[in-house]
């Protein structure tokens, strides 16, 4: 039983890669049992996924091959004409009110939506294709649909255009760094389907918003650019000039990082700013320290941040995680007899976009605000660049934005008043 199927070069090589319906990797065996492929639209994300459905569904062995989509309405308008298109004479039956597929040899597929994961438990998986994965709920596939996949050792295919910085885009950045075994990933553009004139996605790119071209057609995870702040505002320098002025360290804590399962779940980080601020107001940022850590780990992060730079203020954001990383702190405090006052950081009765603008705006668009050379700009600036934004973090900027709270600077010196003298020392004017 054989495919008459054509494939374009991108949709082969992932195949190619894909161990597909799992089973355990063999030494020499360089192809992965997980697919994440991160794609623009009408790439021919549709046909890959139809293909790897029908080639799971006619090999013999045990378990079922199930495509999920965000709704089952969805997943009967996408995949099923393709399915019968492409499967011909090998369906021998099909109910598309249940949305099943019988093939000649007995295997069968099952469409489901991911709006209704009751019909999802109990099954045995040998194969997955989770499509849009973007806008499937965050821990179905965790909760519900990886445990499927465990007694017959499951492949899965996660497919869709990105829909910003979400769970889809955790697991495809983990993957193409290399964090999870066993997975590739993939990223394709719309220019990658030689069956769409070029010309057409070029006219598509002069009539679209840039957020809007990117990400749909660019398969960009990139939220859509701040309203705010502008990238070249924020001007990069090689050192901080020698001129009077003192360092202020401010600090905005999202948790810490524990031992349990969930340890890495949070996008959220701590995040502590150092920034030299100069008499004439003019704010340097020597660097930003950022990162998932433990309650002991940040404790000695601050410390070496006062440490090194003798800032002279110190702030933390007033919550629960201020009051749990005092402790460690005055601990350290006492073993190096090096004591320094905690100032608590406020909301000062604004919400959080309304309080980083007022503290930053003004000071981007005048040019008083730089930032030494570092390889932590970059986070930096995909926040800045993108707030506000539900989708991207912003836990470096708000650390930056306290600093407005440090460093208040007088400029009364700027200001020339004349000596007054009495004409009349009885009258006294």
């Amino acid at each position: 039983m054989n495919l008459d199927i054509s494939l374009l070069p991108w949709q082969q090589g992932v195949l190619n890669k894909l161990r597909l319906n799992g089973g355990v990797k063999g030494d020499s065996d360089k192809r992965d049992r997980f697919a994440v492929v991160a794609a623009g639209r009408r790439t021919g994300k549709s046909h890959l996924a139809a293909v790897s459905l029908l080639l799971s569904a006619l090999d013999d062995g045990p378990g079922k091959t199930v495509y999920v989509a965000p709704t089952a309405p969805m997943a009967r308008d996408i995949l099923w004409p393709t399915l019968f298109d492409m499967g011909g004479d090998l369906i021998t039956n099909s109910n598309v009110n249940n949305l099943d597929i019988t093939l000649v040899n007995g295997g069968k597929i099952a469409l489901r939506g991911s709006d209704r994961p009751d019909t999802l438990r109990g099954l045995s998986i040998k194969h997955l294709v989770l499509d849009e994965a973007a806008f499937v709920k965050e821990g179905l596939y965790e909760t519900v649909l990886r445990p499927a996949l465990s007694d017959r050792l499951g492949s899965a295919l996660f497919i869709g255009t990105p829909a910003g910085r979400n769970w889809f885009y955790d697991l495809f950045k983990a993957a193409i760094e290399g964090d999870l075994v066993d997975h590739s990933a993939w990223h394709f553009t719309s220019y990658d389907n030689p069956t769409i004139p070029s010309e057409e996605i070029d006219h598509a790119k002069s009539t679209l918003p840039a957020f809007a071209f990117h990400q749909e057609y660019m398969a960009s995870f990139d939220a859509m650019e701040s309203q705010f702040f502008d990238r070249k505002d924020f001007k990069v320098v090689d050192e901080i000039p020698k001129v009077h002025g003192d360092y202020y360290v401010a600090c905005d804590l999202a948790g810490f990082k524990g031992n349990g399962p969930r340890r890495d779940k949070t996008r959220d980080q701590s995040a502590i700013a150092i920034v030299f601020v100069t008499d004439e107001g003019d704010w340097y940022v020597e660097k930003m320290i950022y990162g998932q850590w433990g309650l002991n780990e940040t404790a000695n992060n601050i410390f070496k941040a006062v440490e090194q730079y003798k800032p002279i203020s110190v702030g933390i954001e007033k919550g629960i995680s201020q009051q749990a990383i005092m402790q460690p702190l005055d601990d350290i405090m006492r073993r190096t007899h090096r004591v320094f006052r905690i100032n608590e950081l406020t909301h000062g009765n604004q919400n959080k976009e309304a309080r980083i603008l007022f503290a930053l705006q003004g000071k981007a668009e005048h040019g008083k605000l730089f930032l030494k050379e570092g390889d932590w700009i970059e986070p930096l600036m995909d926040e800045v660049v993108q707030f506000p934004s539900r989708l991207v973090n912003d836990d470096m900027i708000d650390a930056l934005s306290y600093i407005d709270q440090l460093a208040k600077t007088s400029y009364a010196g700027d200001i020339v008043t004349d000596t007054w003298e009495p004409m009349d020392t009885v009258a006294g004017f």
